[in-house]
């Protein structure tokens, strides 16, 4: 009885069958659980220089952050390409084009890491500098970005091979391994900066550590798995039929984390002309803001997979089914999620520095950002389904109009009009109410394009039921 409990809880999960939202919120959990420990790499880098090294540390390593995002795009199309086609294939039962999806996926995460390893030492500094980053921080943002460039595999391969797992219906396997290697990753945090005083660089050390180890445990899972395809080096190649698929599902994917990556990099921009104390601030409140989106990606990831499942297996008015209840669930997550953190907010930035003054900003952000969470858990939810069945592109496009044509500009122009003779750069706060703005208007086009959009036709067509 024992044995086949646990058989069960660690068995991947078929979406086809059986209740959406159980299916949906039995994937979800696991994968949940699982990003709040990947966002705890980067909180725990800022919680430990932040009382170990100091304020100006922990804005080093925030500013460092958009400047690494950038160089991911090419990984990030592959990862997401990856997924969809691996769910839809699971979804139809395809034994060998599963593993030649697979095999191609592997080898085109190593084209595309060796690229950015060789490429994002060379430009680190003089992004730097071309995002007017304050002299105070600047060596210690390029000793941070660096040392995670050089050990990009390790991180590249964790998330490739944890999206496939992901689309194989394992989401419990891939957090079994992350928690492992994060509970590592704050040992190693704490060593290297309070034992062995390395600093800025020590934190990123001990994050490059802890994602190889996470990477190697996905790929001796991966390995086990013989009953749903085949791990062998005759599928690790770049065949084109697979590669086009996967780059045609993931460049749109890629270009939409390259928008949102270069618009973070020009806000950035503008967020460094306020100096350290608010660099610093940005900083707490982007790690708190990513636990909070935490559900939200986890339910998007969620239904991405049980789209590409049901449209796999043709059970078009199941997928239906399943997108209501998956984003209701969602924003009641979300929901109270946030009314948490608004009662505690001080506490919470309280982890990262003992300066009043950069908690009291970091609480005001946090305030502004608020309502903006409840519309991303609907524009999340409905967005990773379009991608499940395939429709990569609106996203995109939603991504495109919301962080380059409407945030970008408006936080320029708010800056702009709040400016002053006490406030020469703006009043500070424009910095989170843009970024809430552009969640609401992406909410909202979601919720158009998902009515109306052109995802719908990949359900006309049976013949198109996989890549």
């Amino acid at each position: 009885m024992k044995d086949n409990f646990l058989k069960r809880m660690f068995q991947p999960i078929d979406m086809t069958e059986g209740k959406p939202s159980s299916k949906i919120v039995a994937f979800a959990v696991p994968m949940l659980i699982g990003n709040i420990a990947q966002q705890l790499y980067s909180t725990v880098d800022s919680i430990v220089v932040g009382r170990y090294v100091g304020d100006n540390a922990l804005a080093a390593v925030g500013s460092a952050a958009p400047i690494y995002n950038l160089l991911l795009v090419l990984f990030v199309g592959i990862s997401t390409g990856a997924t969809i086609m691996v769910s839809q294939y699971v979804g139809a039962r395809v034994r060998e084009d599963l593993s030649h999806a697979i095999g191609t996926s592997m080898l085109l995460t190593i084209l595309s890491s060796l690229i950015i390893m060789i490429l994002g030492p060379l430009v680190a500094r003089p992004l730097l500098i071309l995002l007017q980053t304050p002299e105070s921080i600047l060596d210690w943002c390029e000793d941070y970005l660096v040392i995670l460039f050089v050990g990009l595999l390790g991180m590249a391969f964790y998330n490739i091979l944890s999206g496939i797992l992901r689309g194989l219906g394992d989401s419990l396997m891939a957090l079994v391994y992350l928690l492992v290697a994060c509970a590592l990753n704050i040992v190693l945090d704490i060593l290297f900066v309070a034992k062995f005083d390395m600093g800025v660089a020590g934190v990123a050390l001990a994050t490059v550590i802890a994602q190889v180890i996470s990477s190697v445990f996905c790929l001796i899972r991966l390995a086990q798995m013989k009953e749903f395809f085949d791990l062998k080096w005759k599928y690790v190649r770049l065949s084109k039929k697979y590669s086009g698929s996967i780059i045609k599902l993931g460049l749109p994917s890629g270009l939409s984390q390259a928008i949102f990556s270069m618009s973070m990099v020009v806000i950035q921009s503008l967020t460094n002309q306020f100096g350290e104390t608010i660099i610093a601030a940005n900083v707490i409140v982007m790690r708190v803001d990513g636990f909070a989106m935490m559900p939200v990606f986890s339910f998007a990831g969620a239904m991405t997979t049980y789209a590409g499942q049901n449209l796999g297996a043709r059970k078009y008015d199941r997928i239906h089914k399943g997108v209501k209840q998956g984003t209701w669930i969602s924003i009641l997550v979300i929901s109270a999620l946030v009314g948490v953190i608004l009662i505690f907010g001080k506490y919470v930035m309280g982890l990262f520095t003992t300066t009043e003054e950069l908690i009291r900003i970091s609480n005001n952000f946090m305030r502004i950002l608020a309502i903006g969470y409840v519309a991303m858990a609907m524009s999340q939810s409905l967005q990773g389904t379009m991608r499940g069945c395939g429709d990569t592109m609106t996203p995109m496009w939603i991504g495109l109009l919301t962080t380059v044509a409407f945030r970008v500009p408006l936080a320029y122009l708010l800056a702009y009009l709040t400016r002053s003779e006490a406030l020469p750069h703006g009043d500070y706060r424009i910095l989170p109410f843009s970024l809430m703005c552009a969640w609401v208007v992406g909410a909202t086009l979601s919720a158009i394009f998902y009515m109306k959009g052109s995802w719908r036709k990949r359900l006309k067509d049976s013949t198109e039921a996989c890549p």
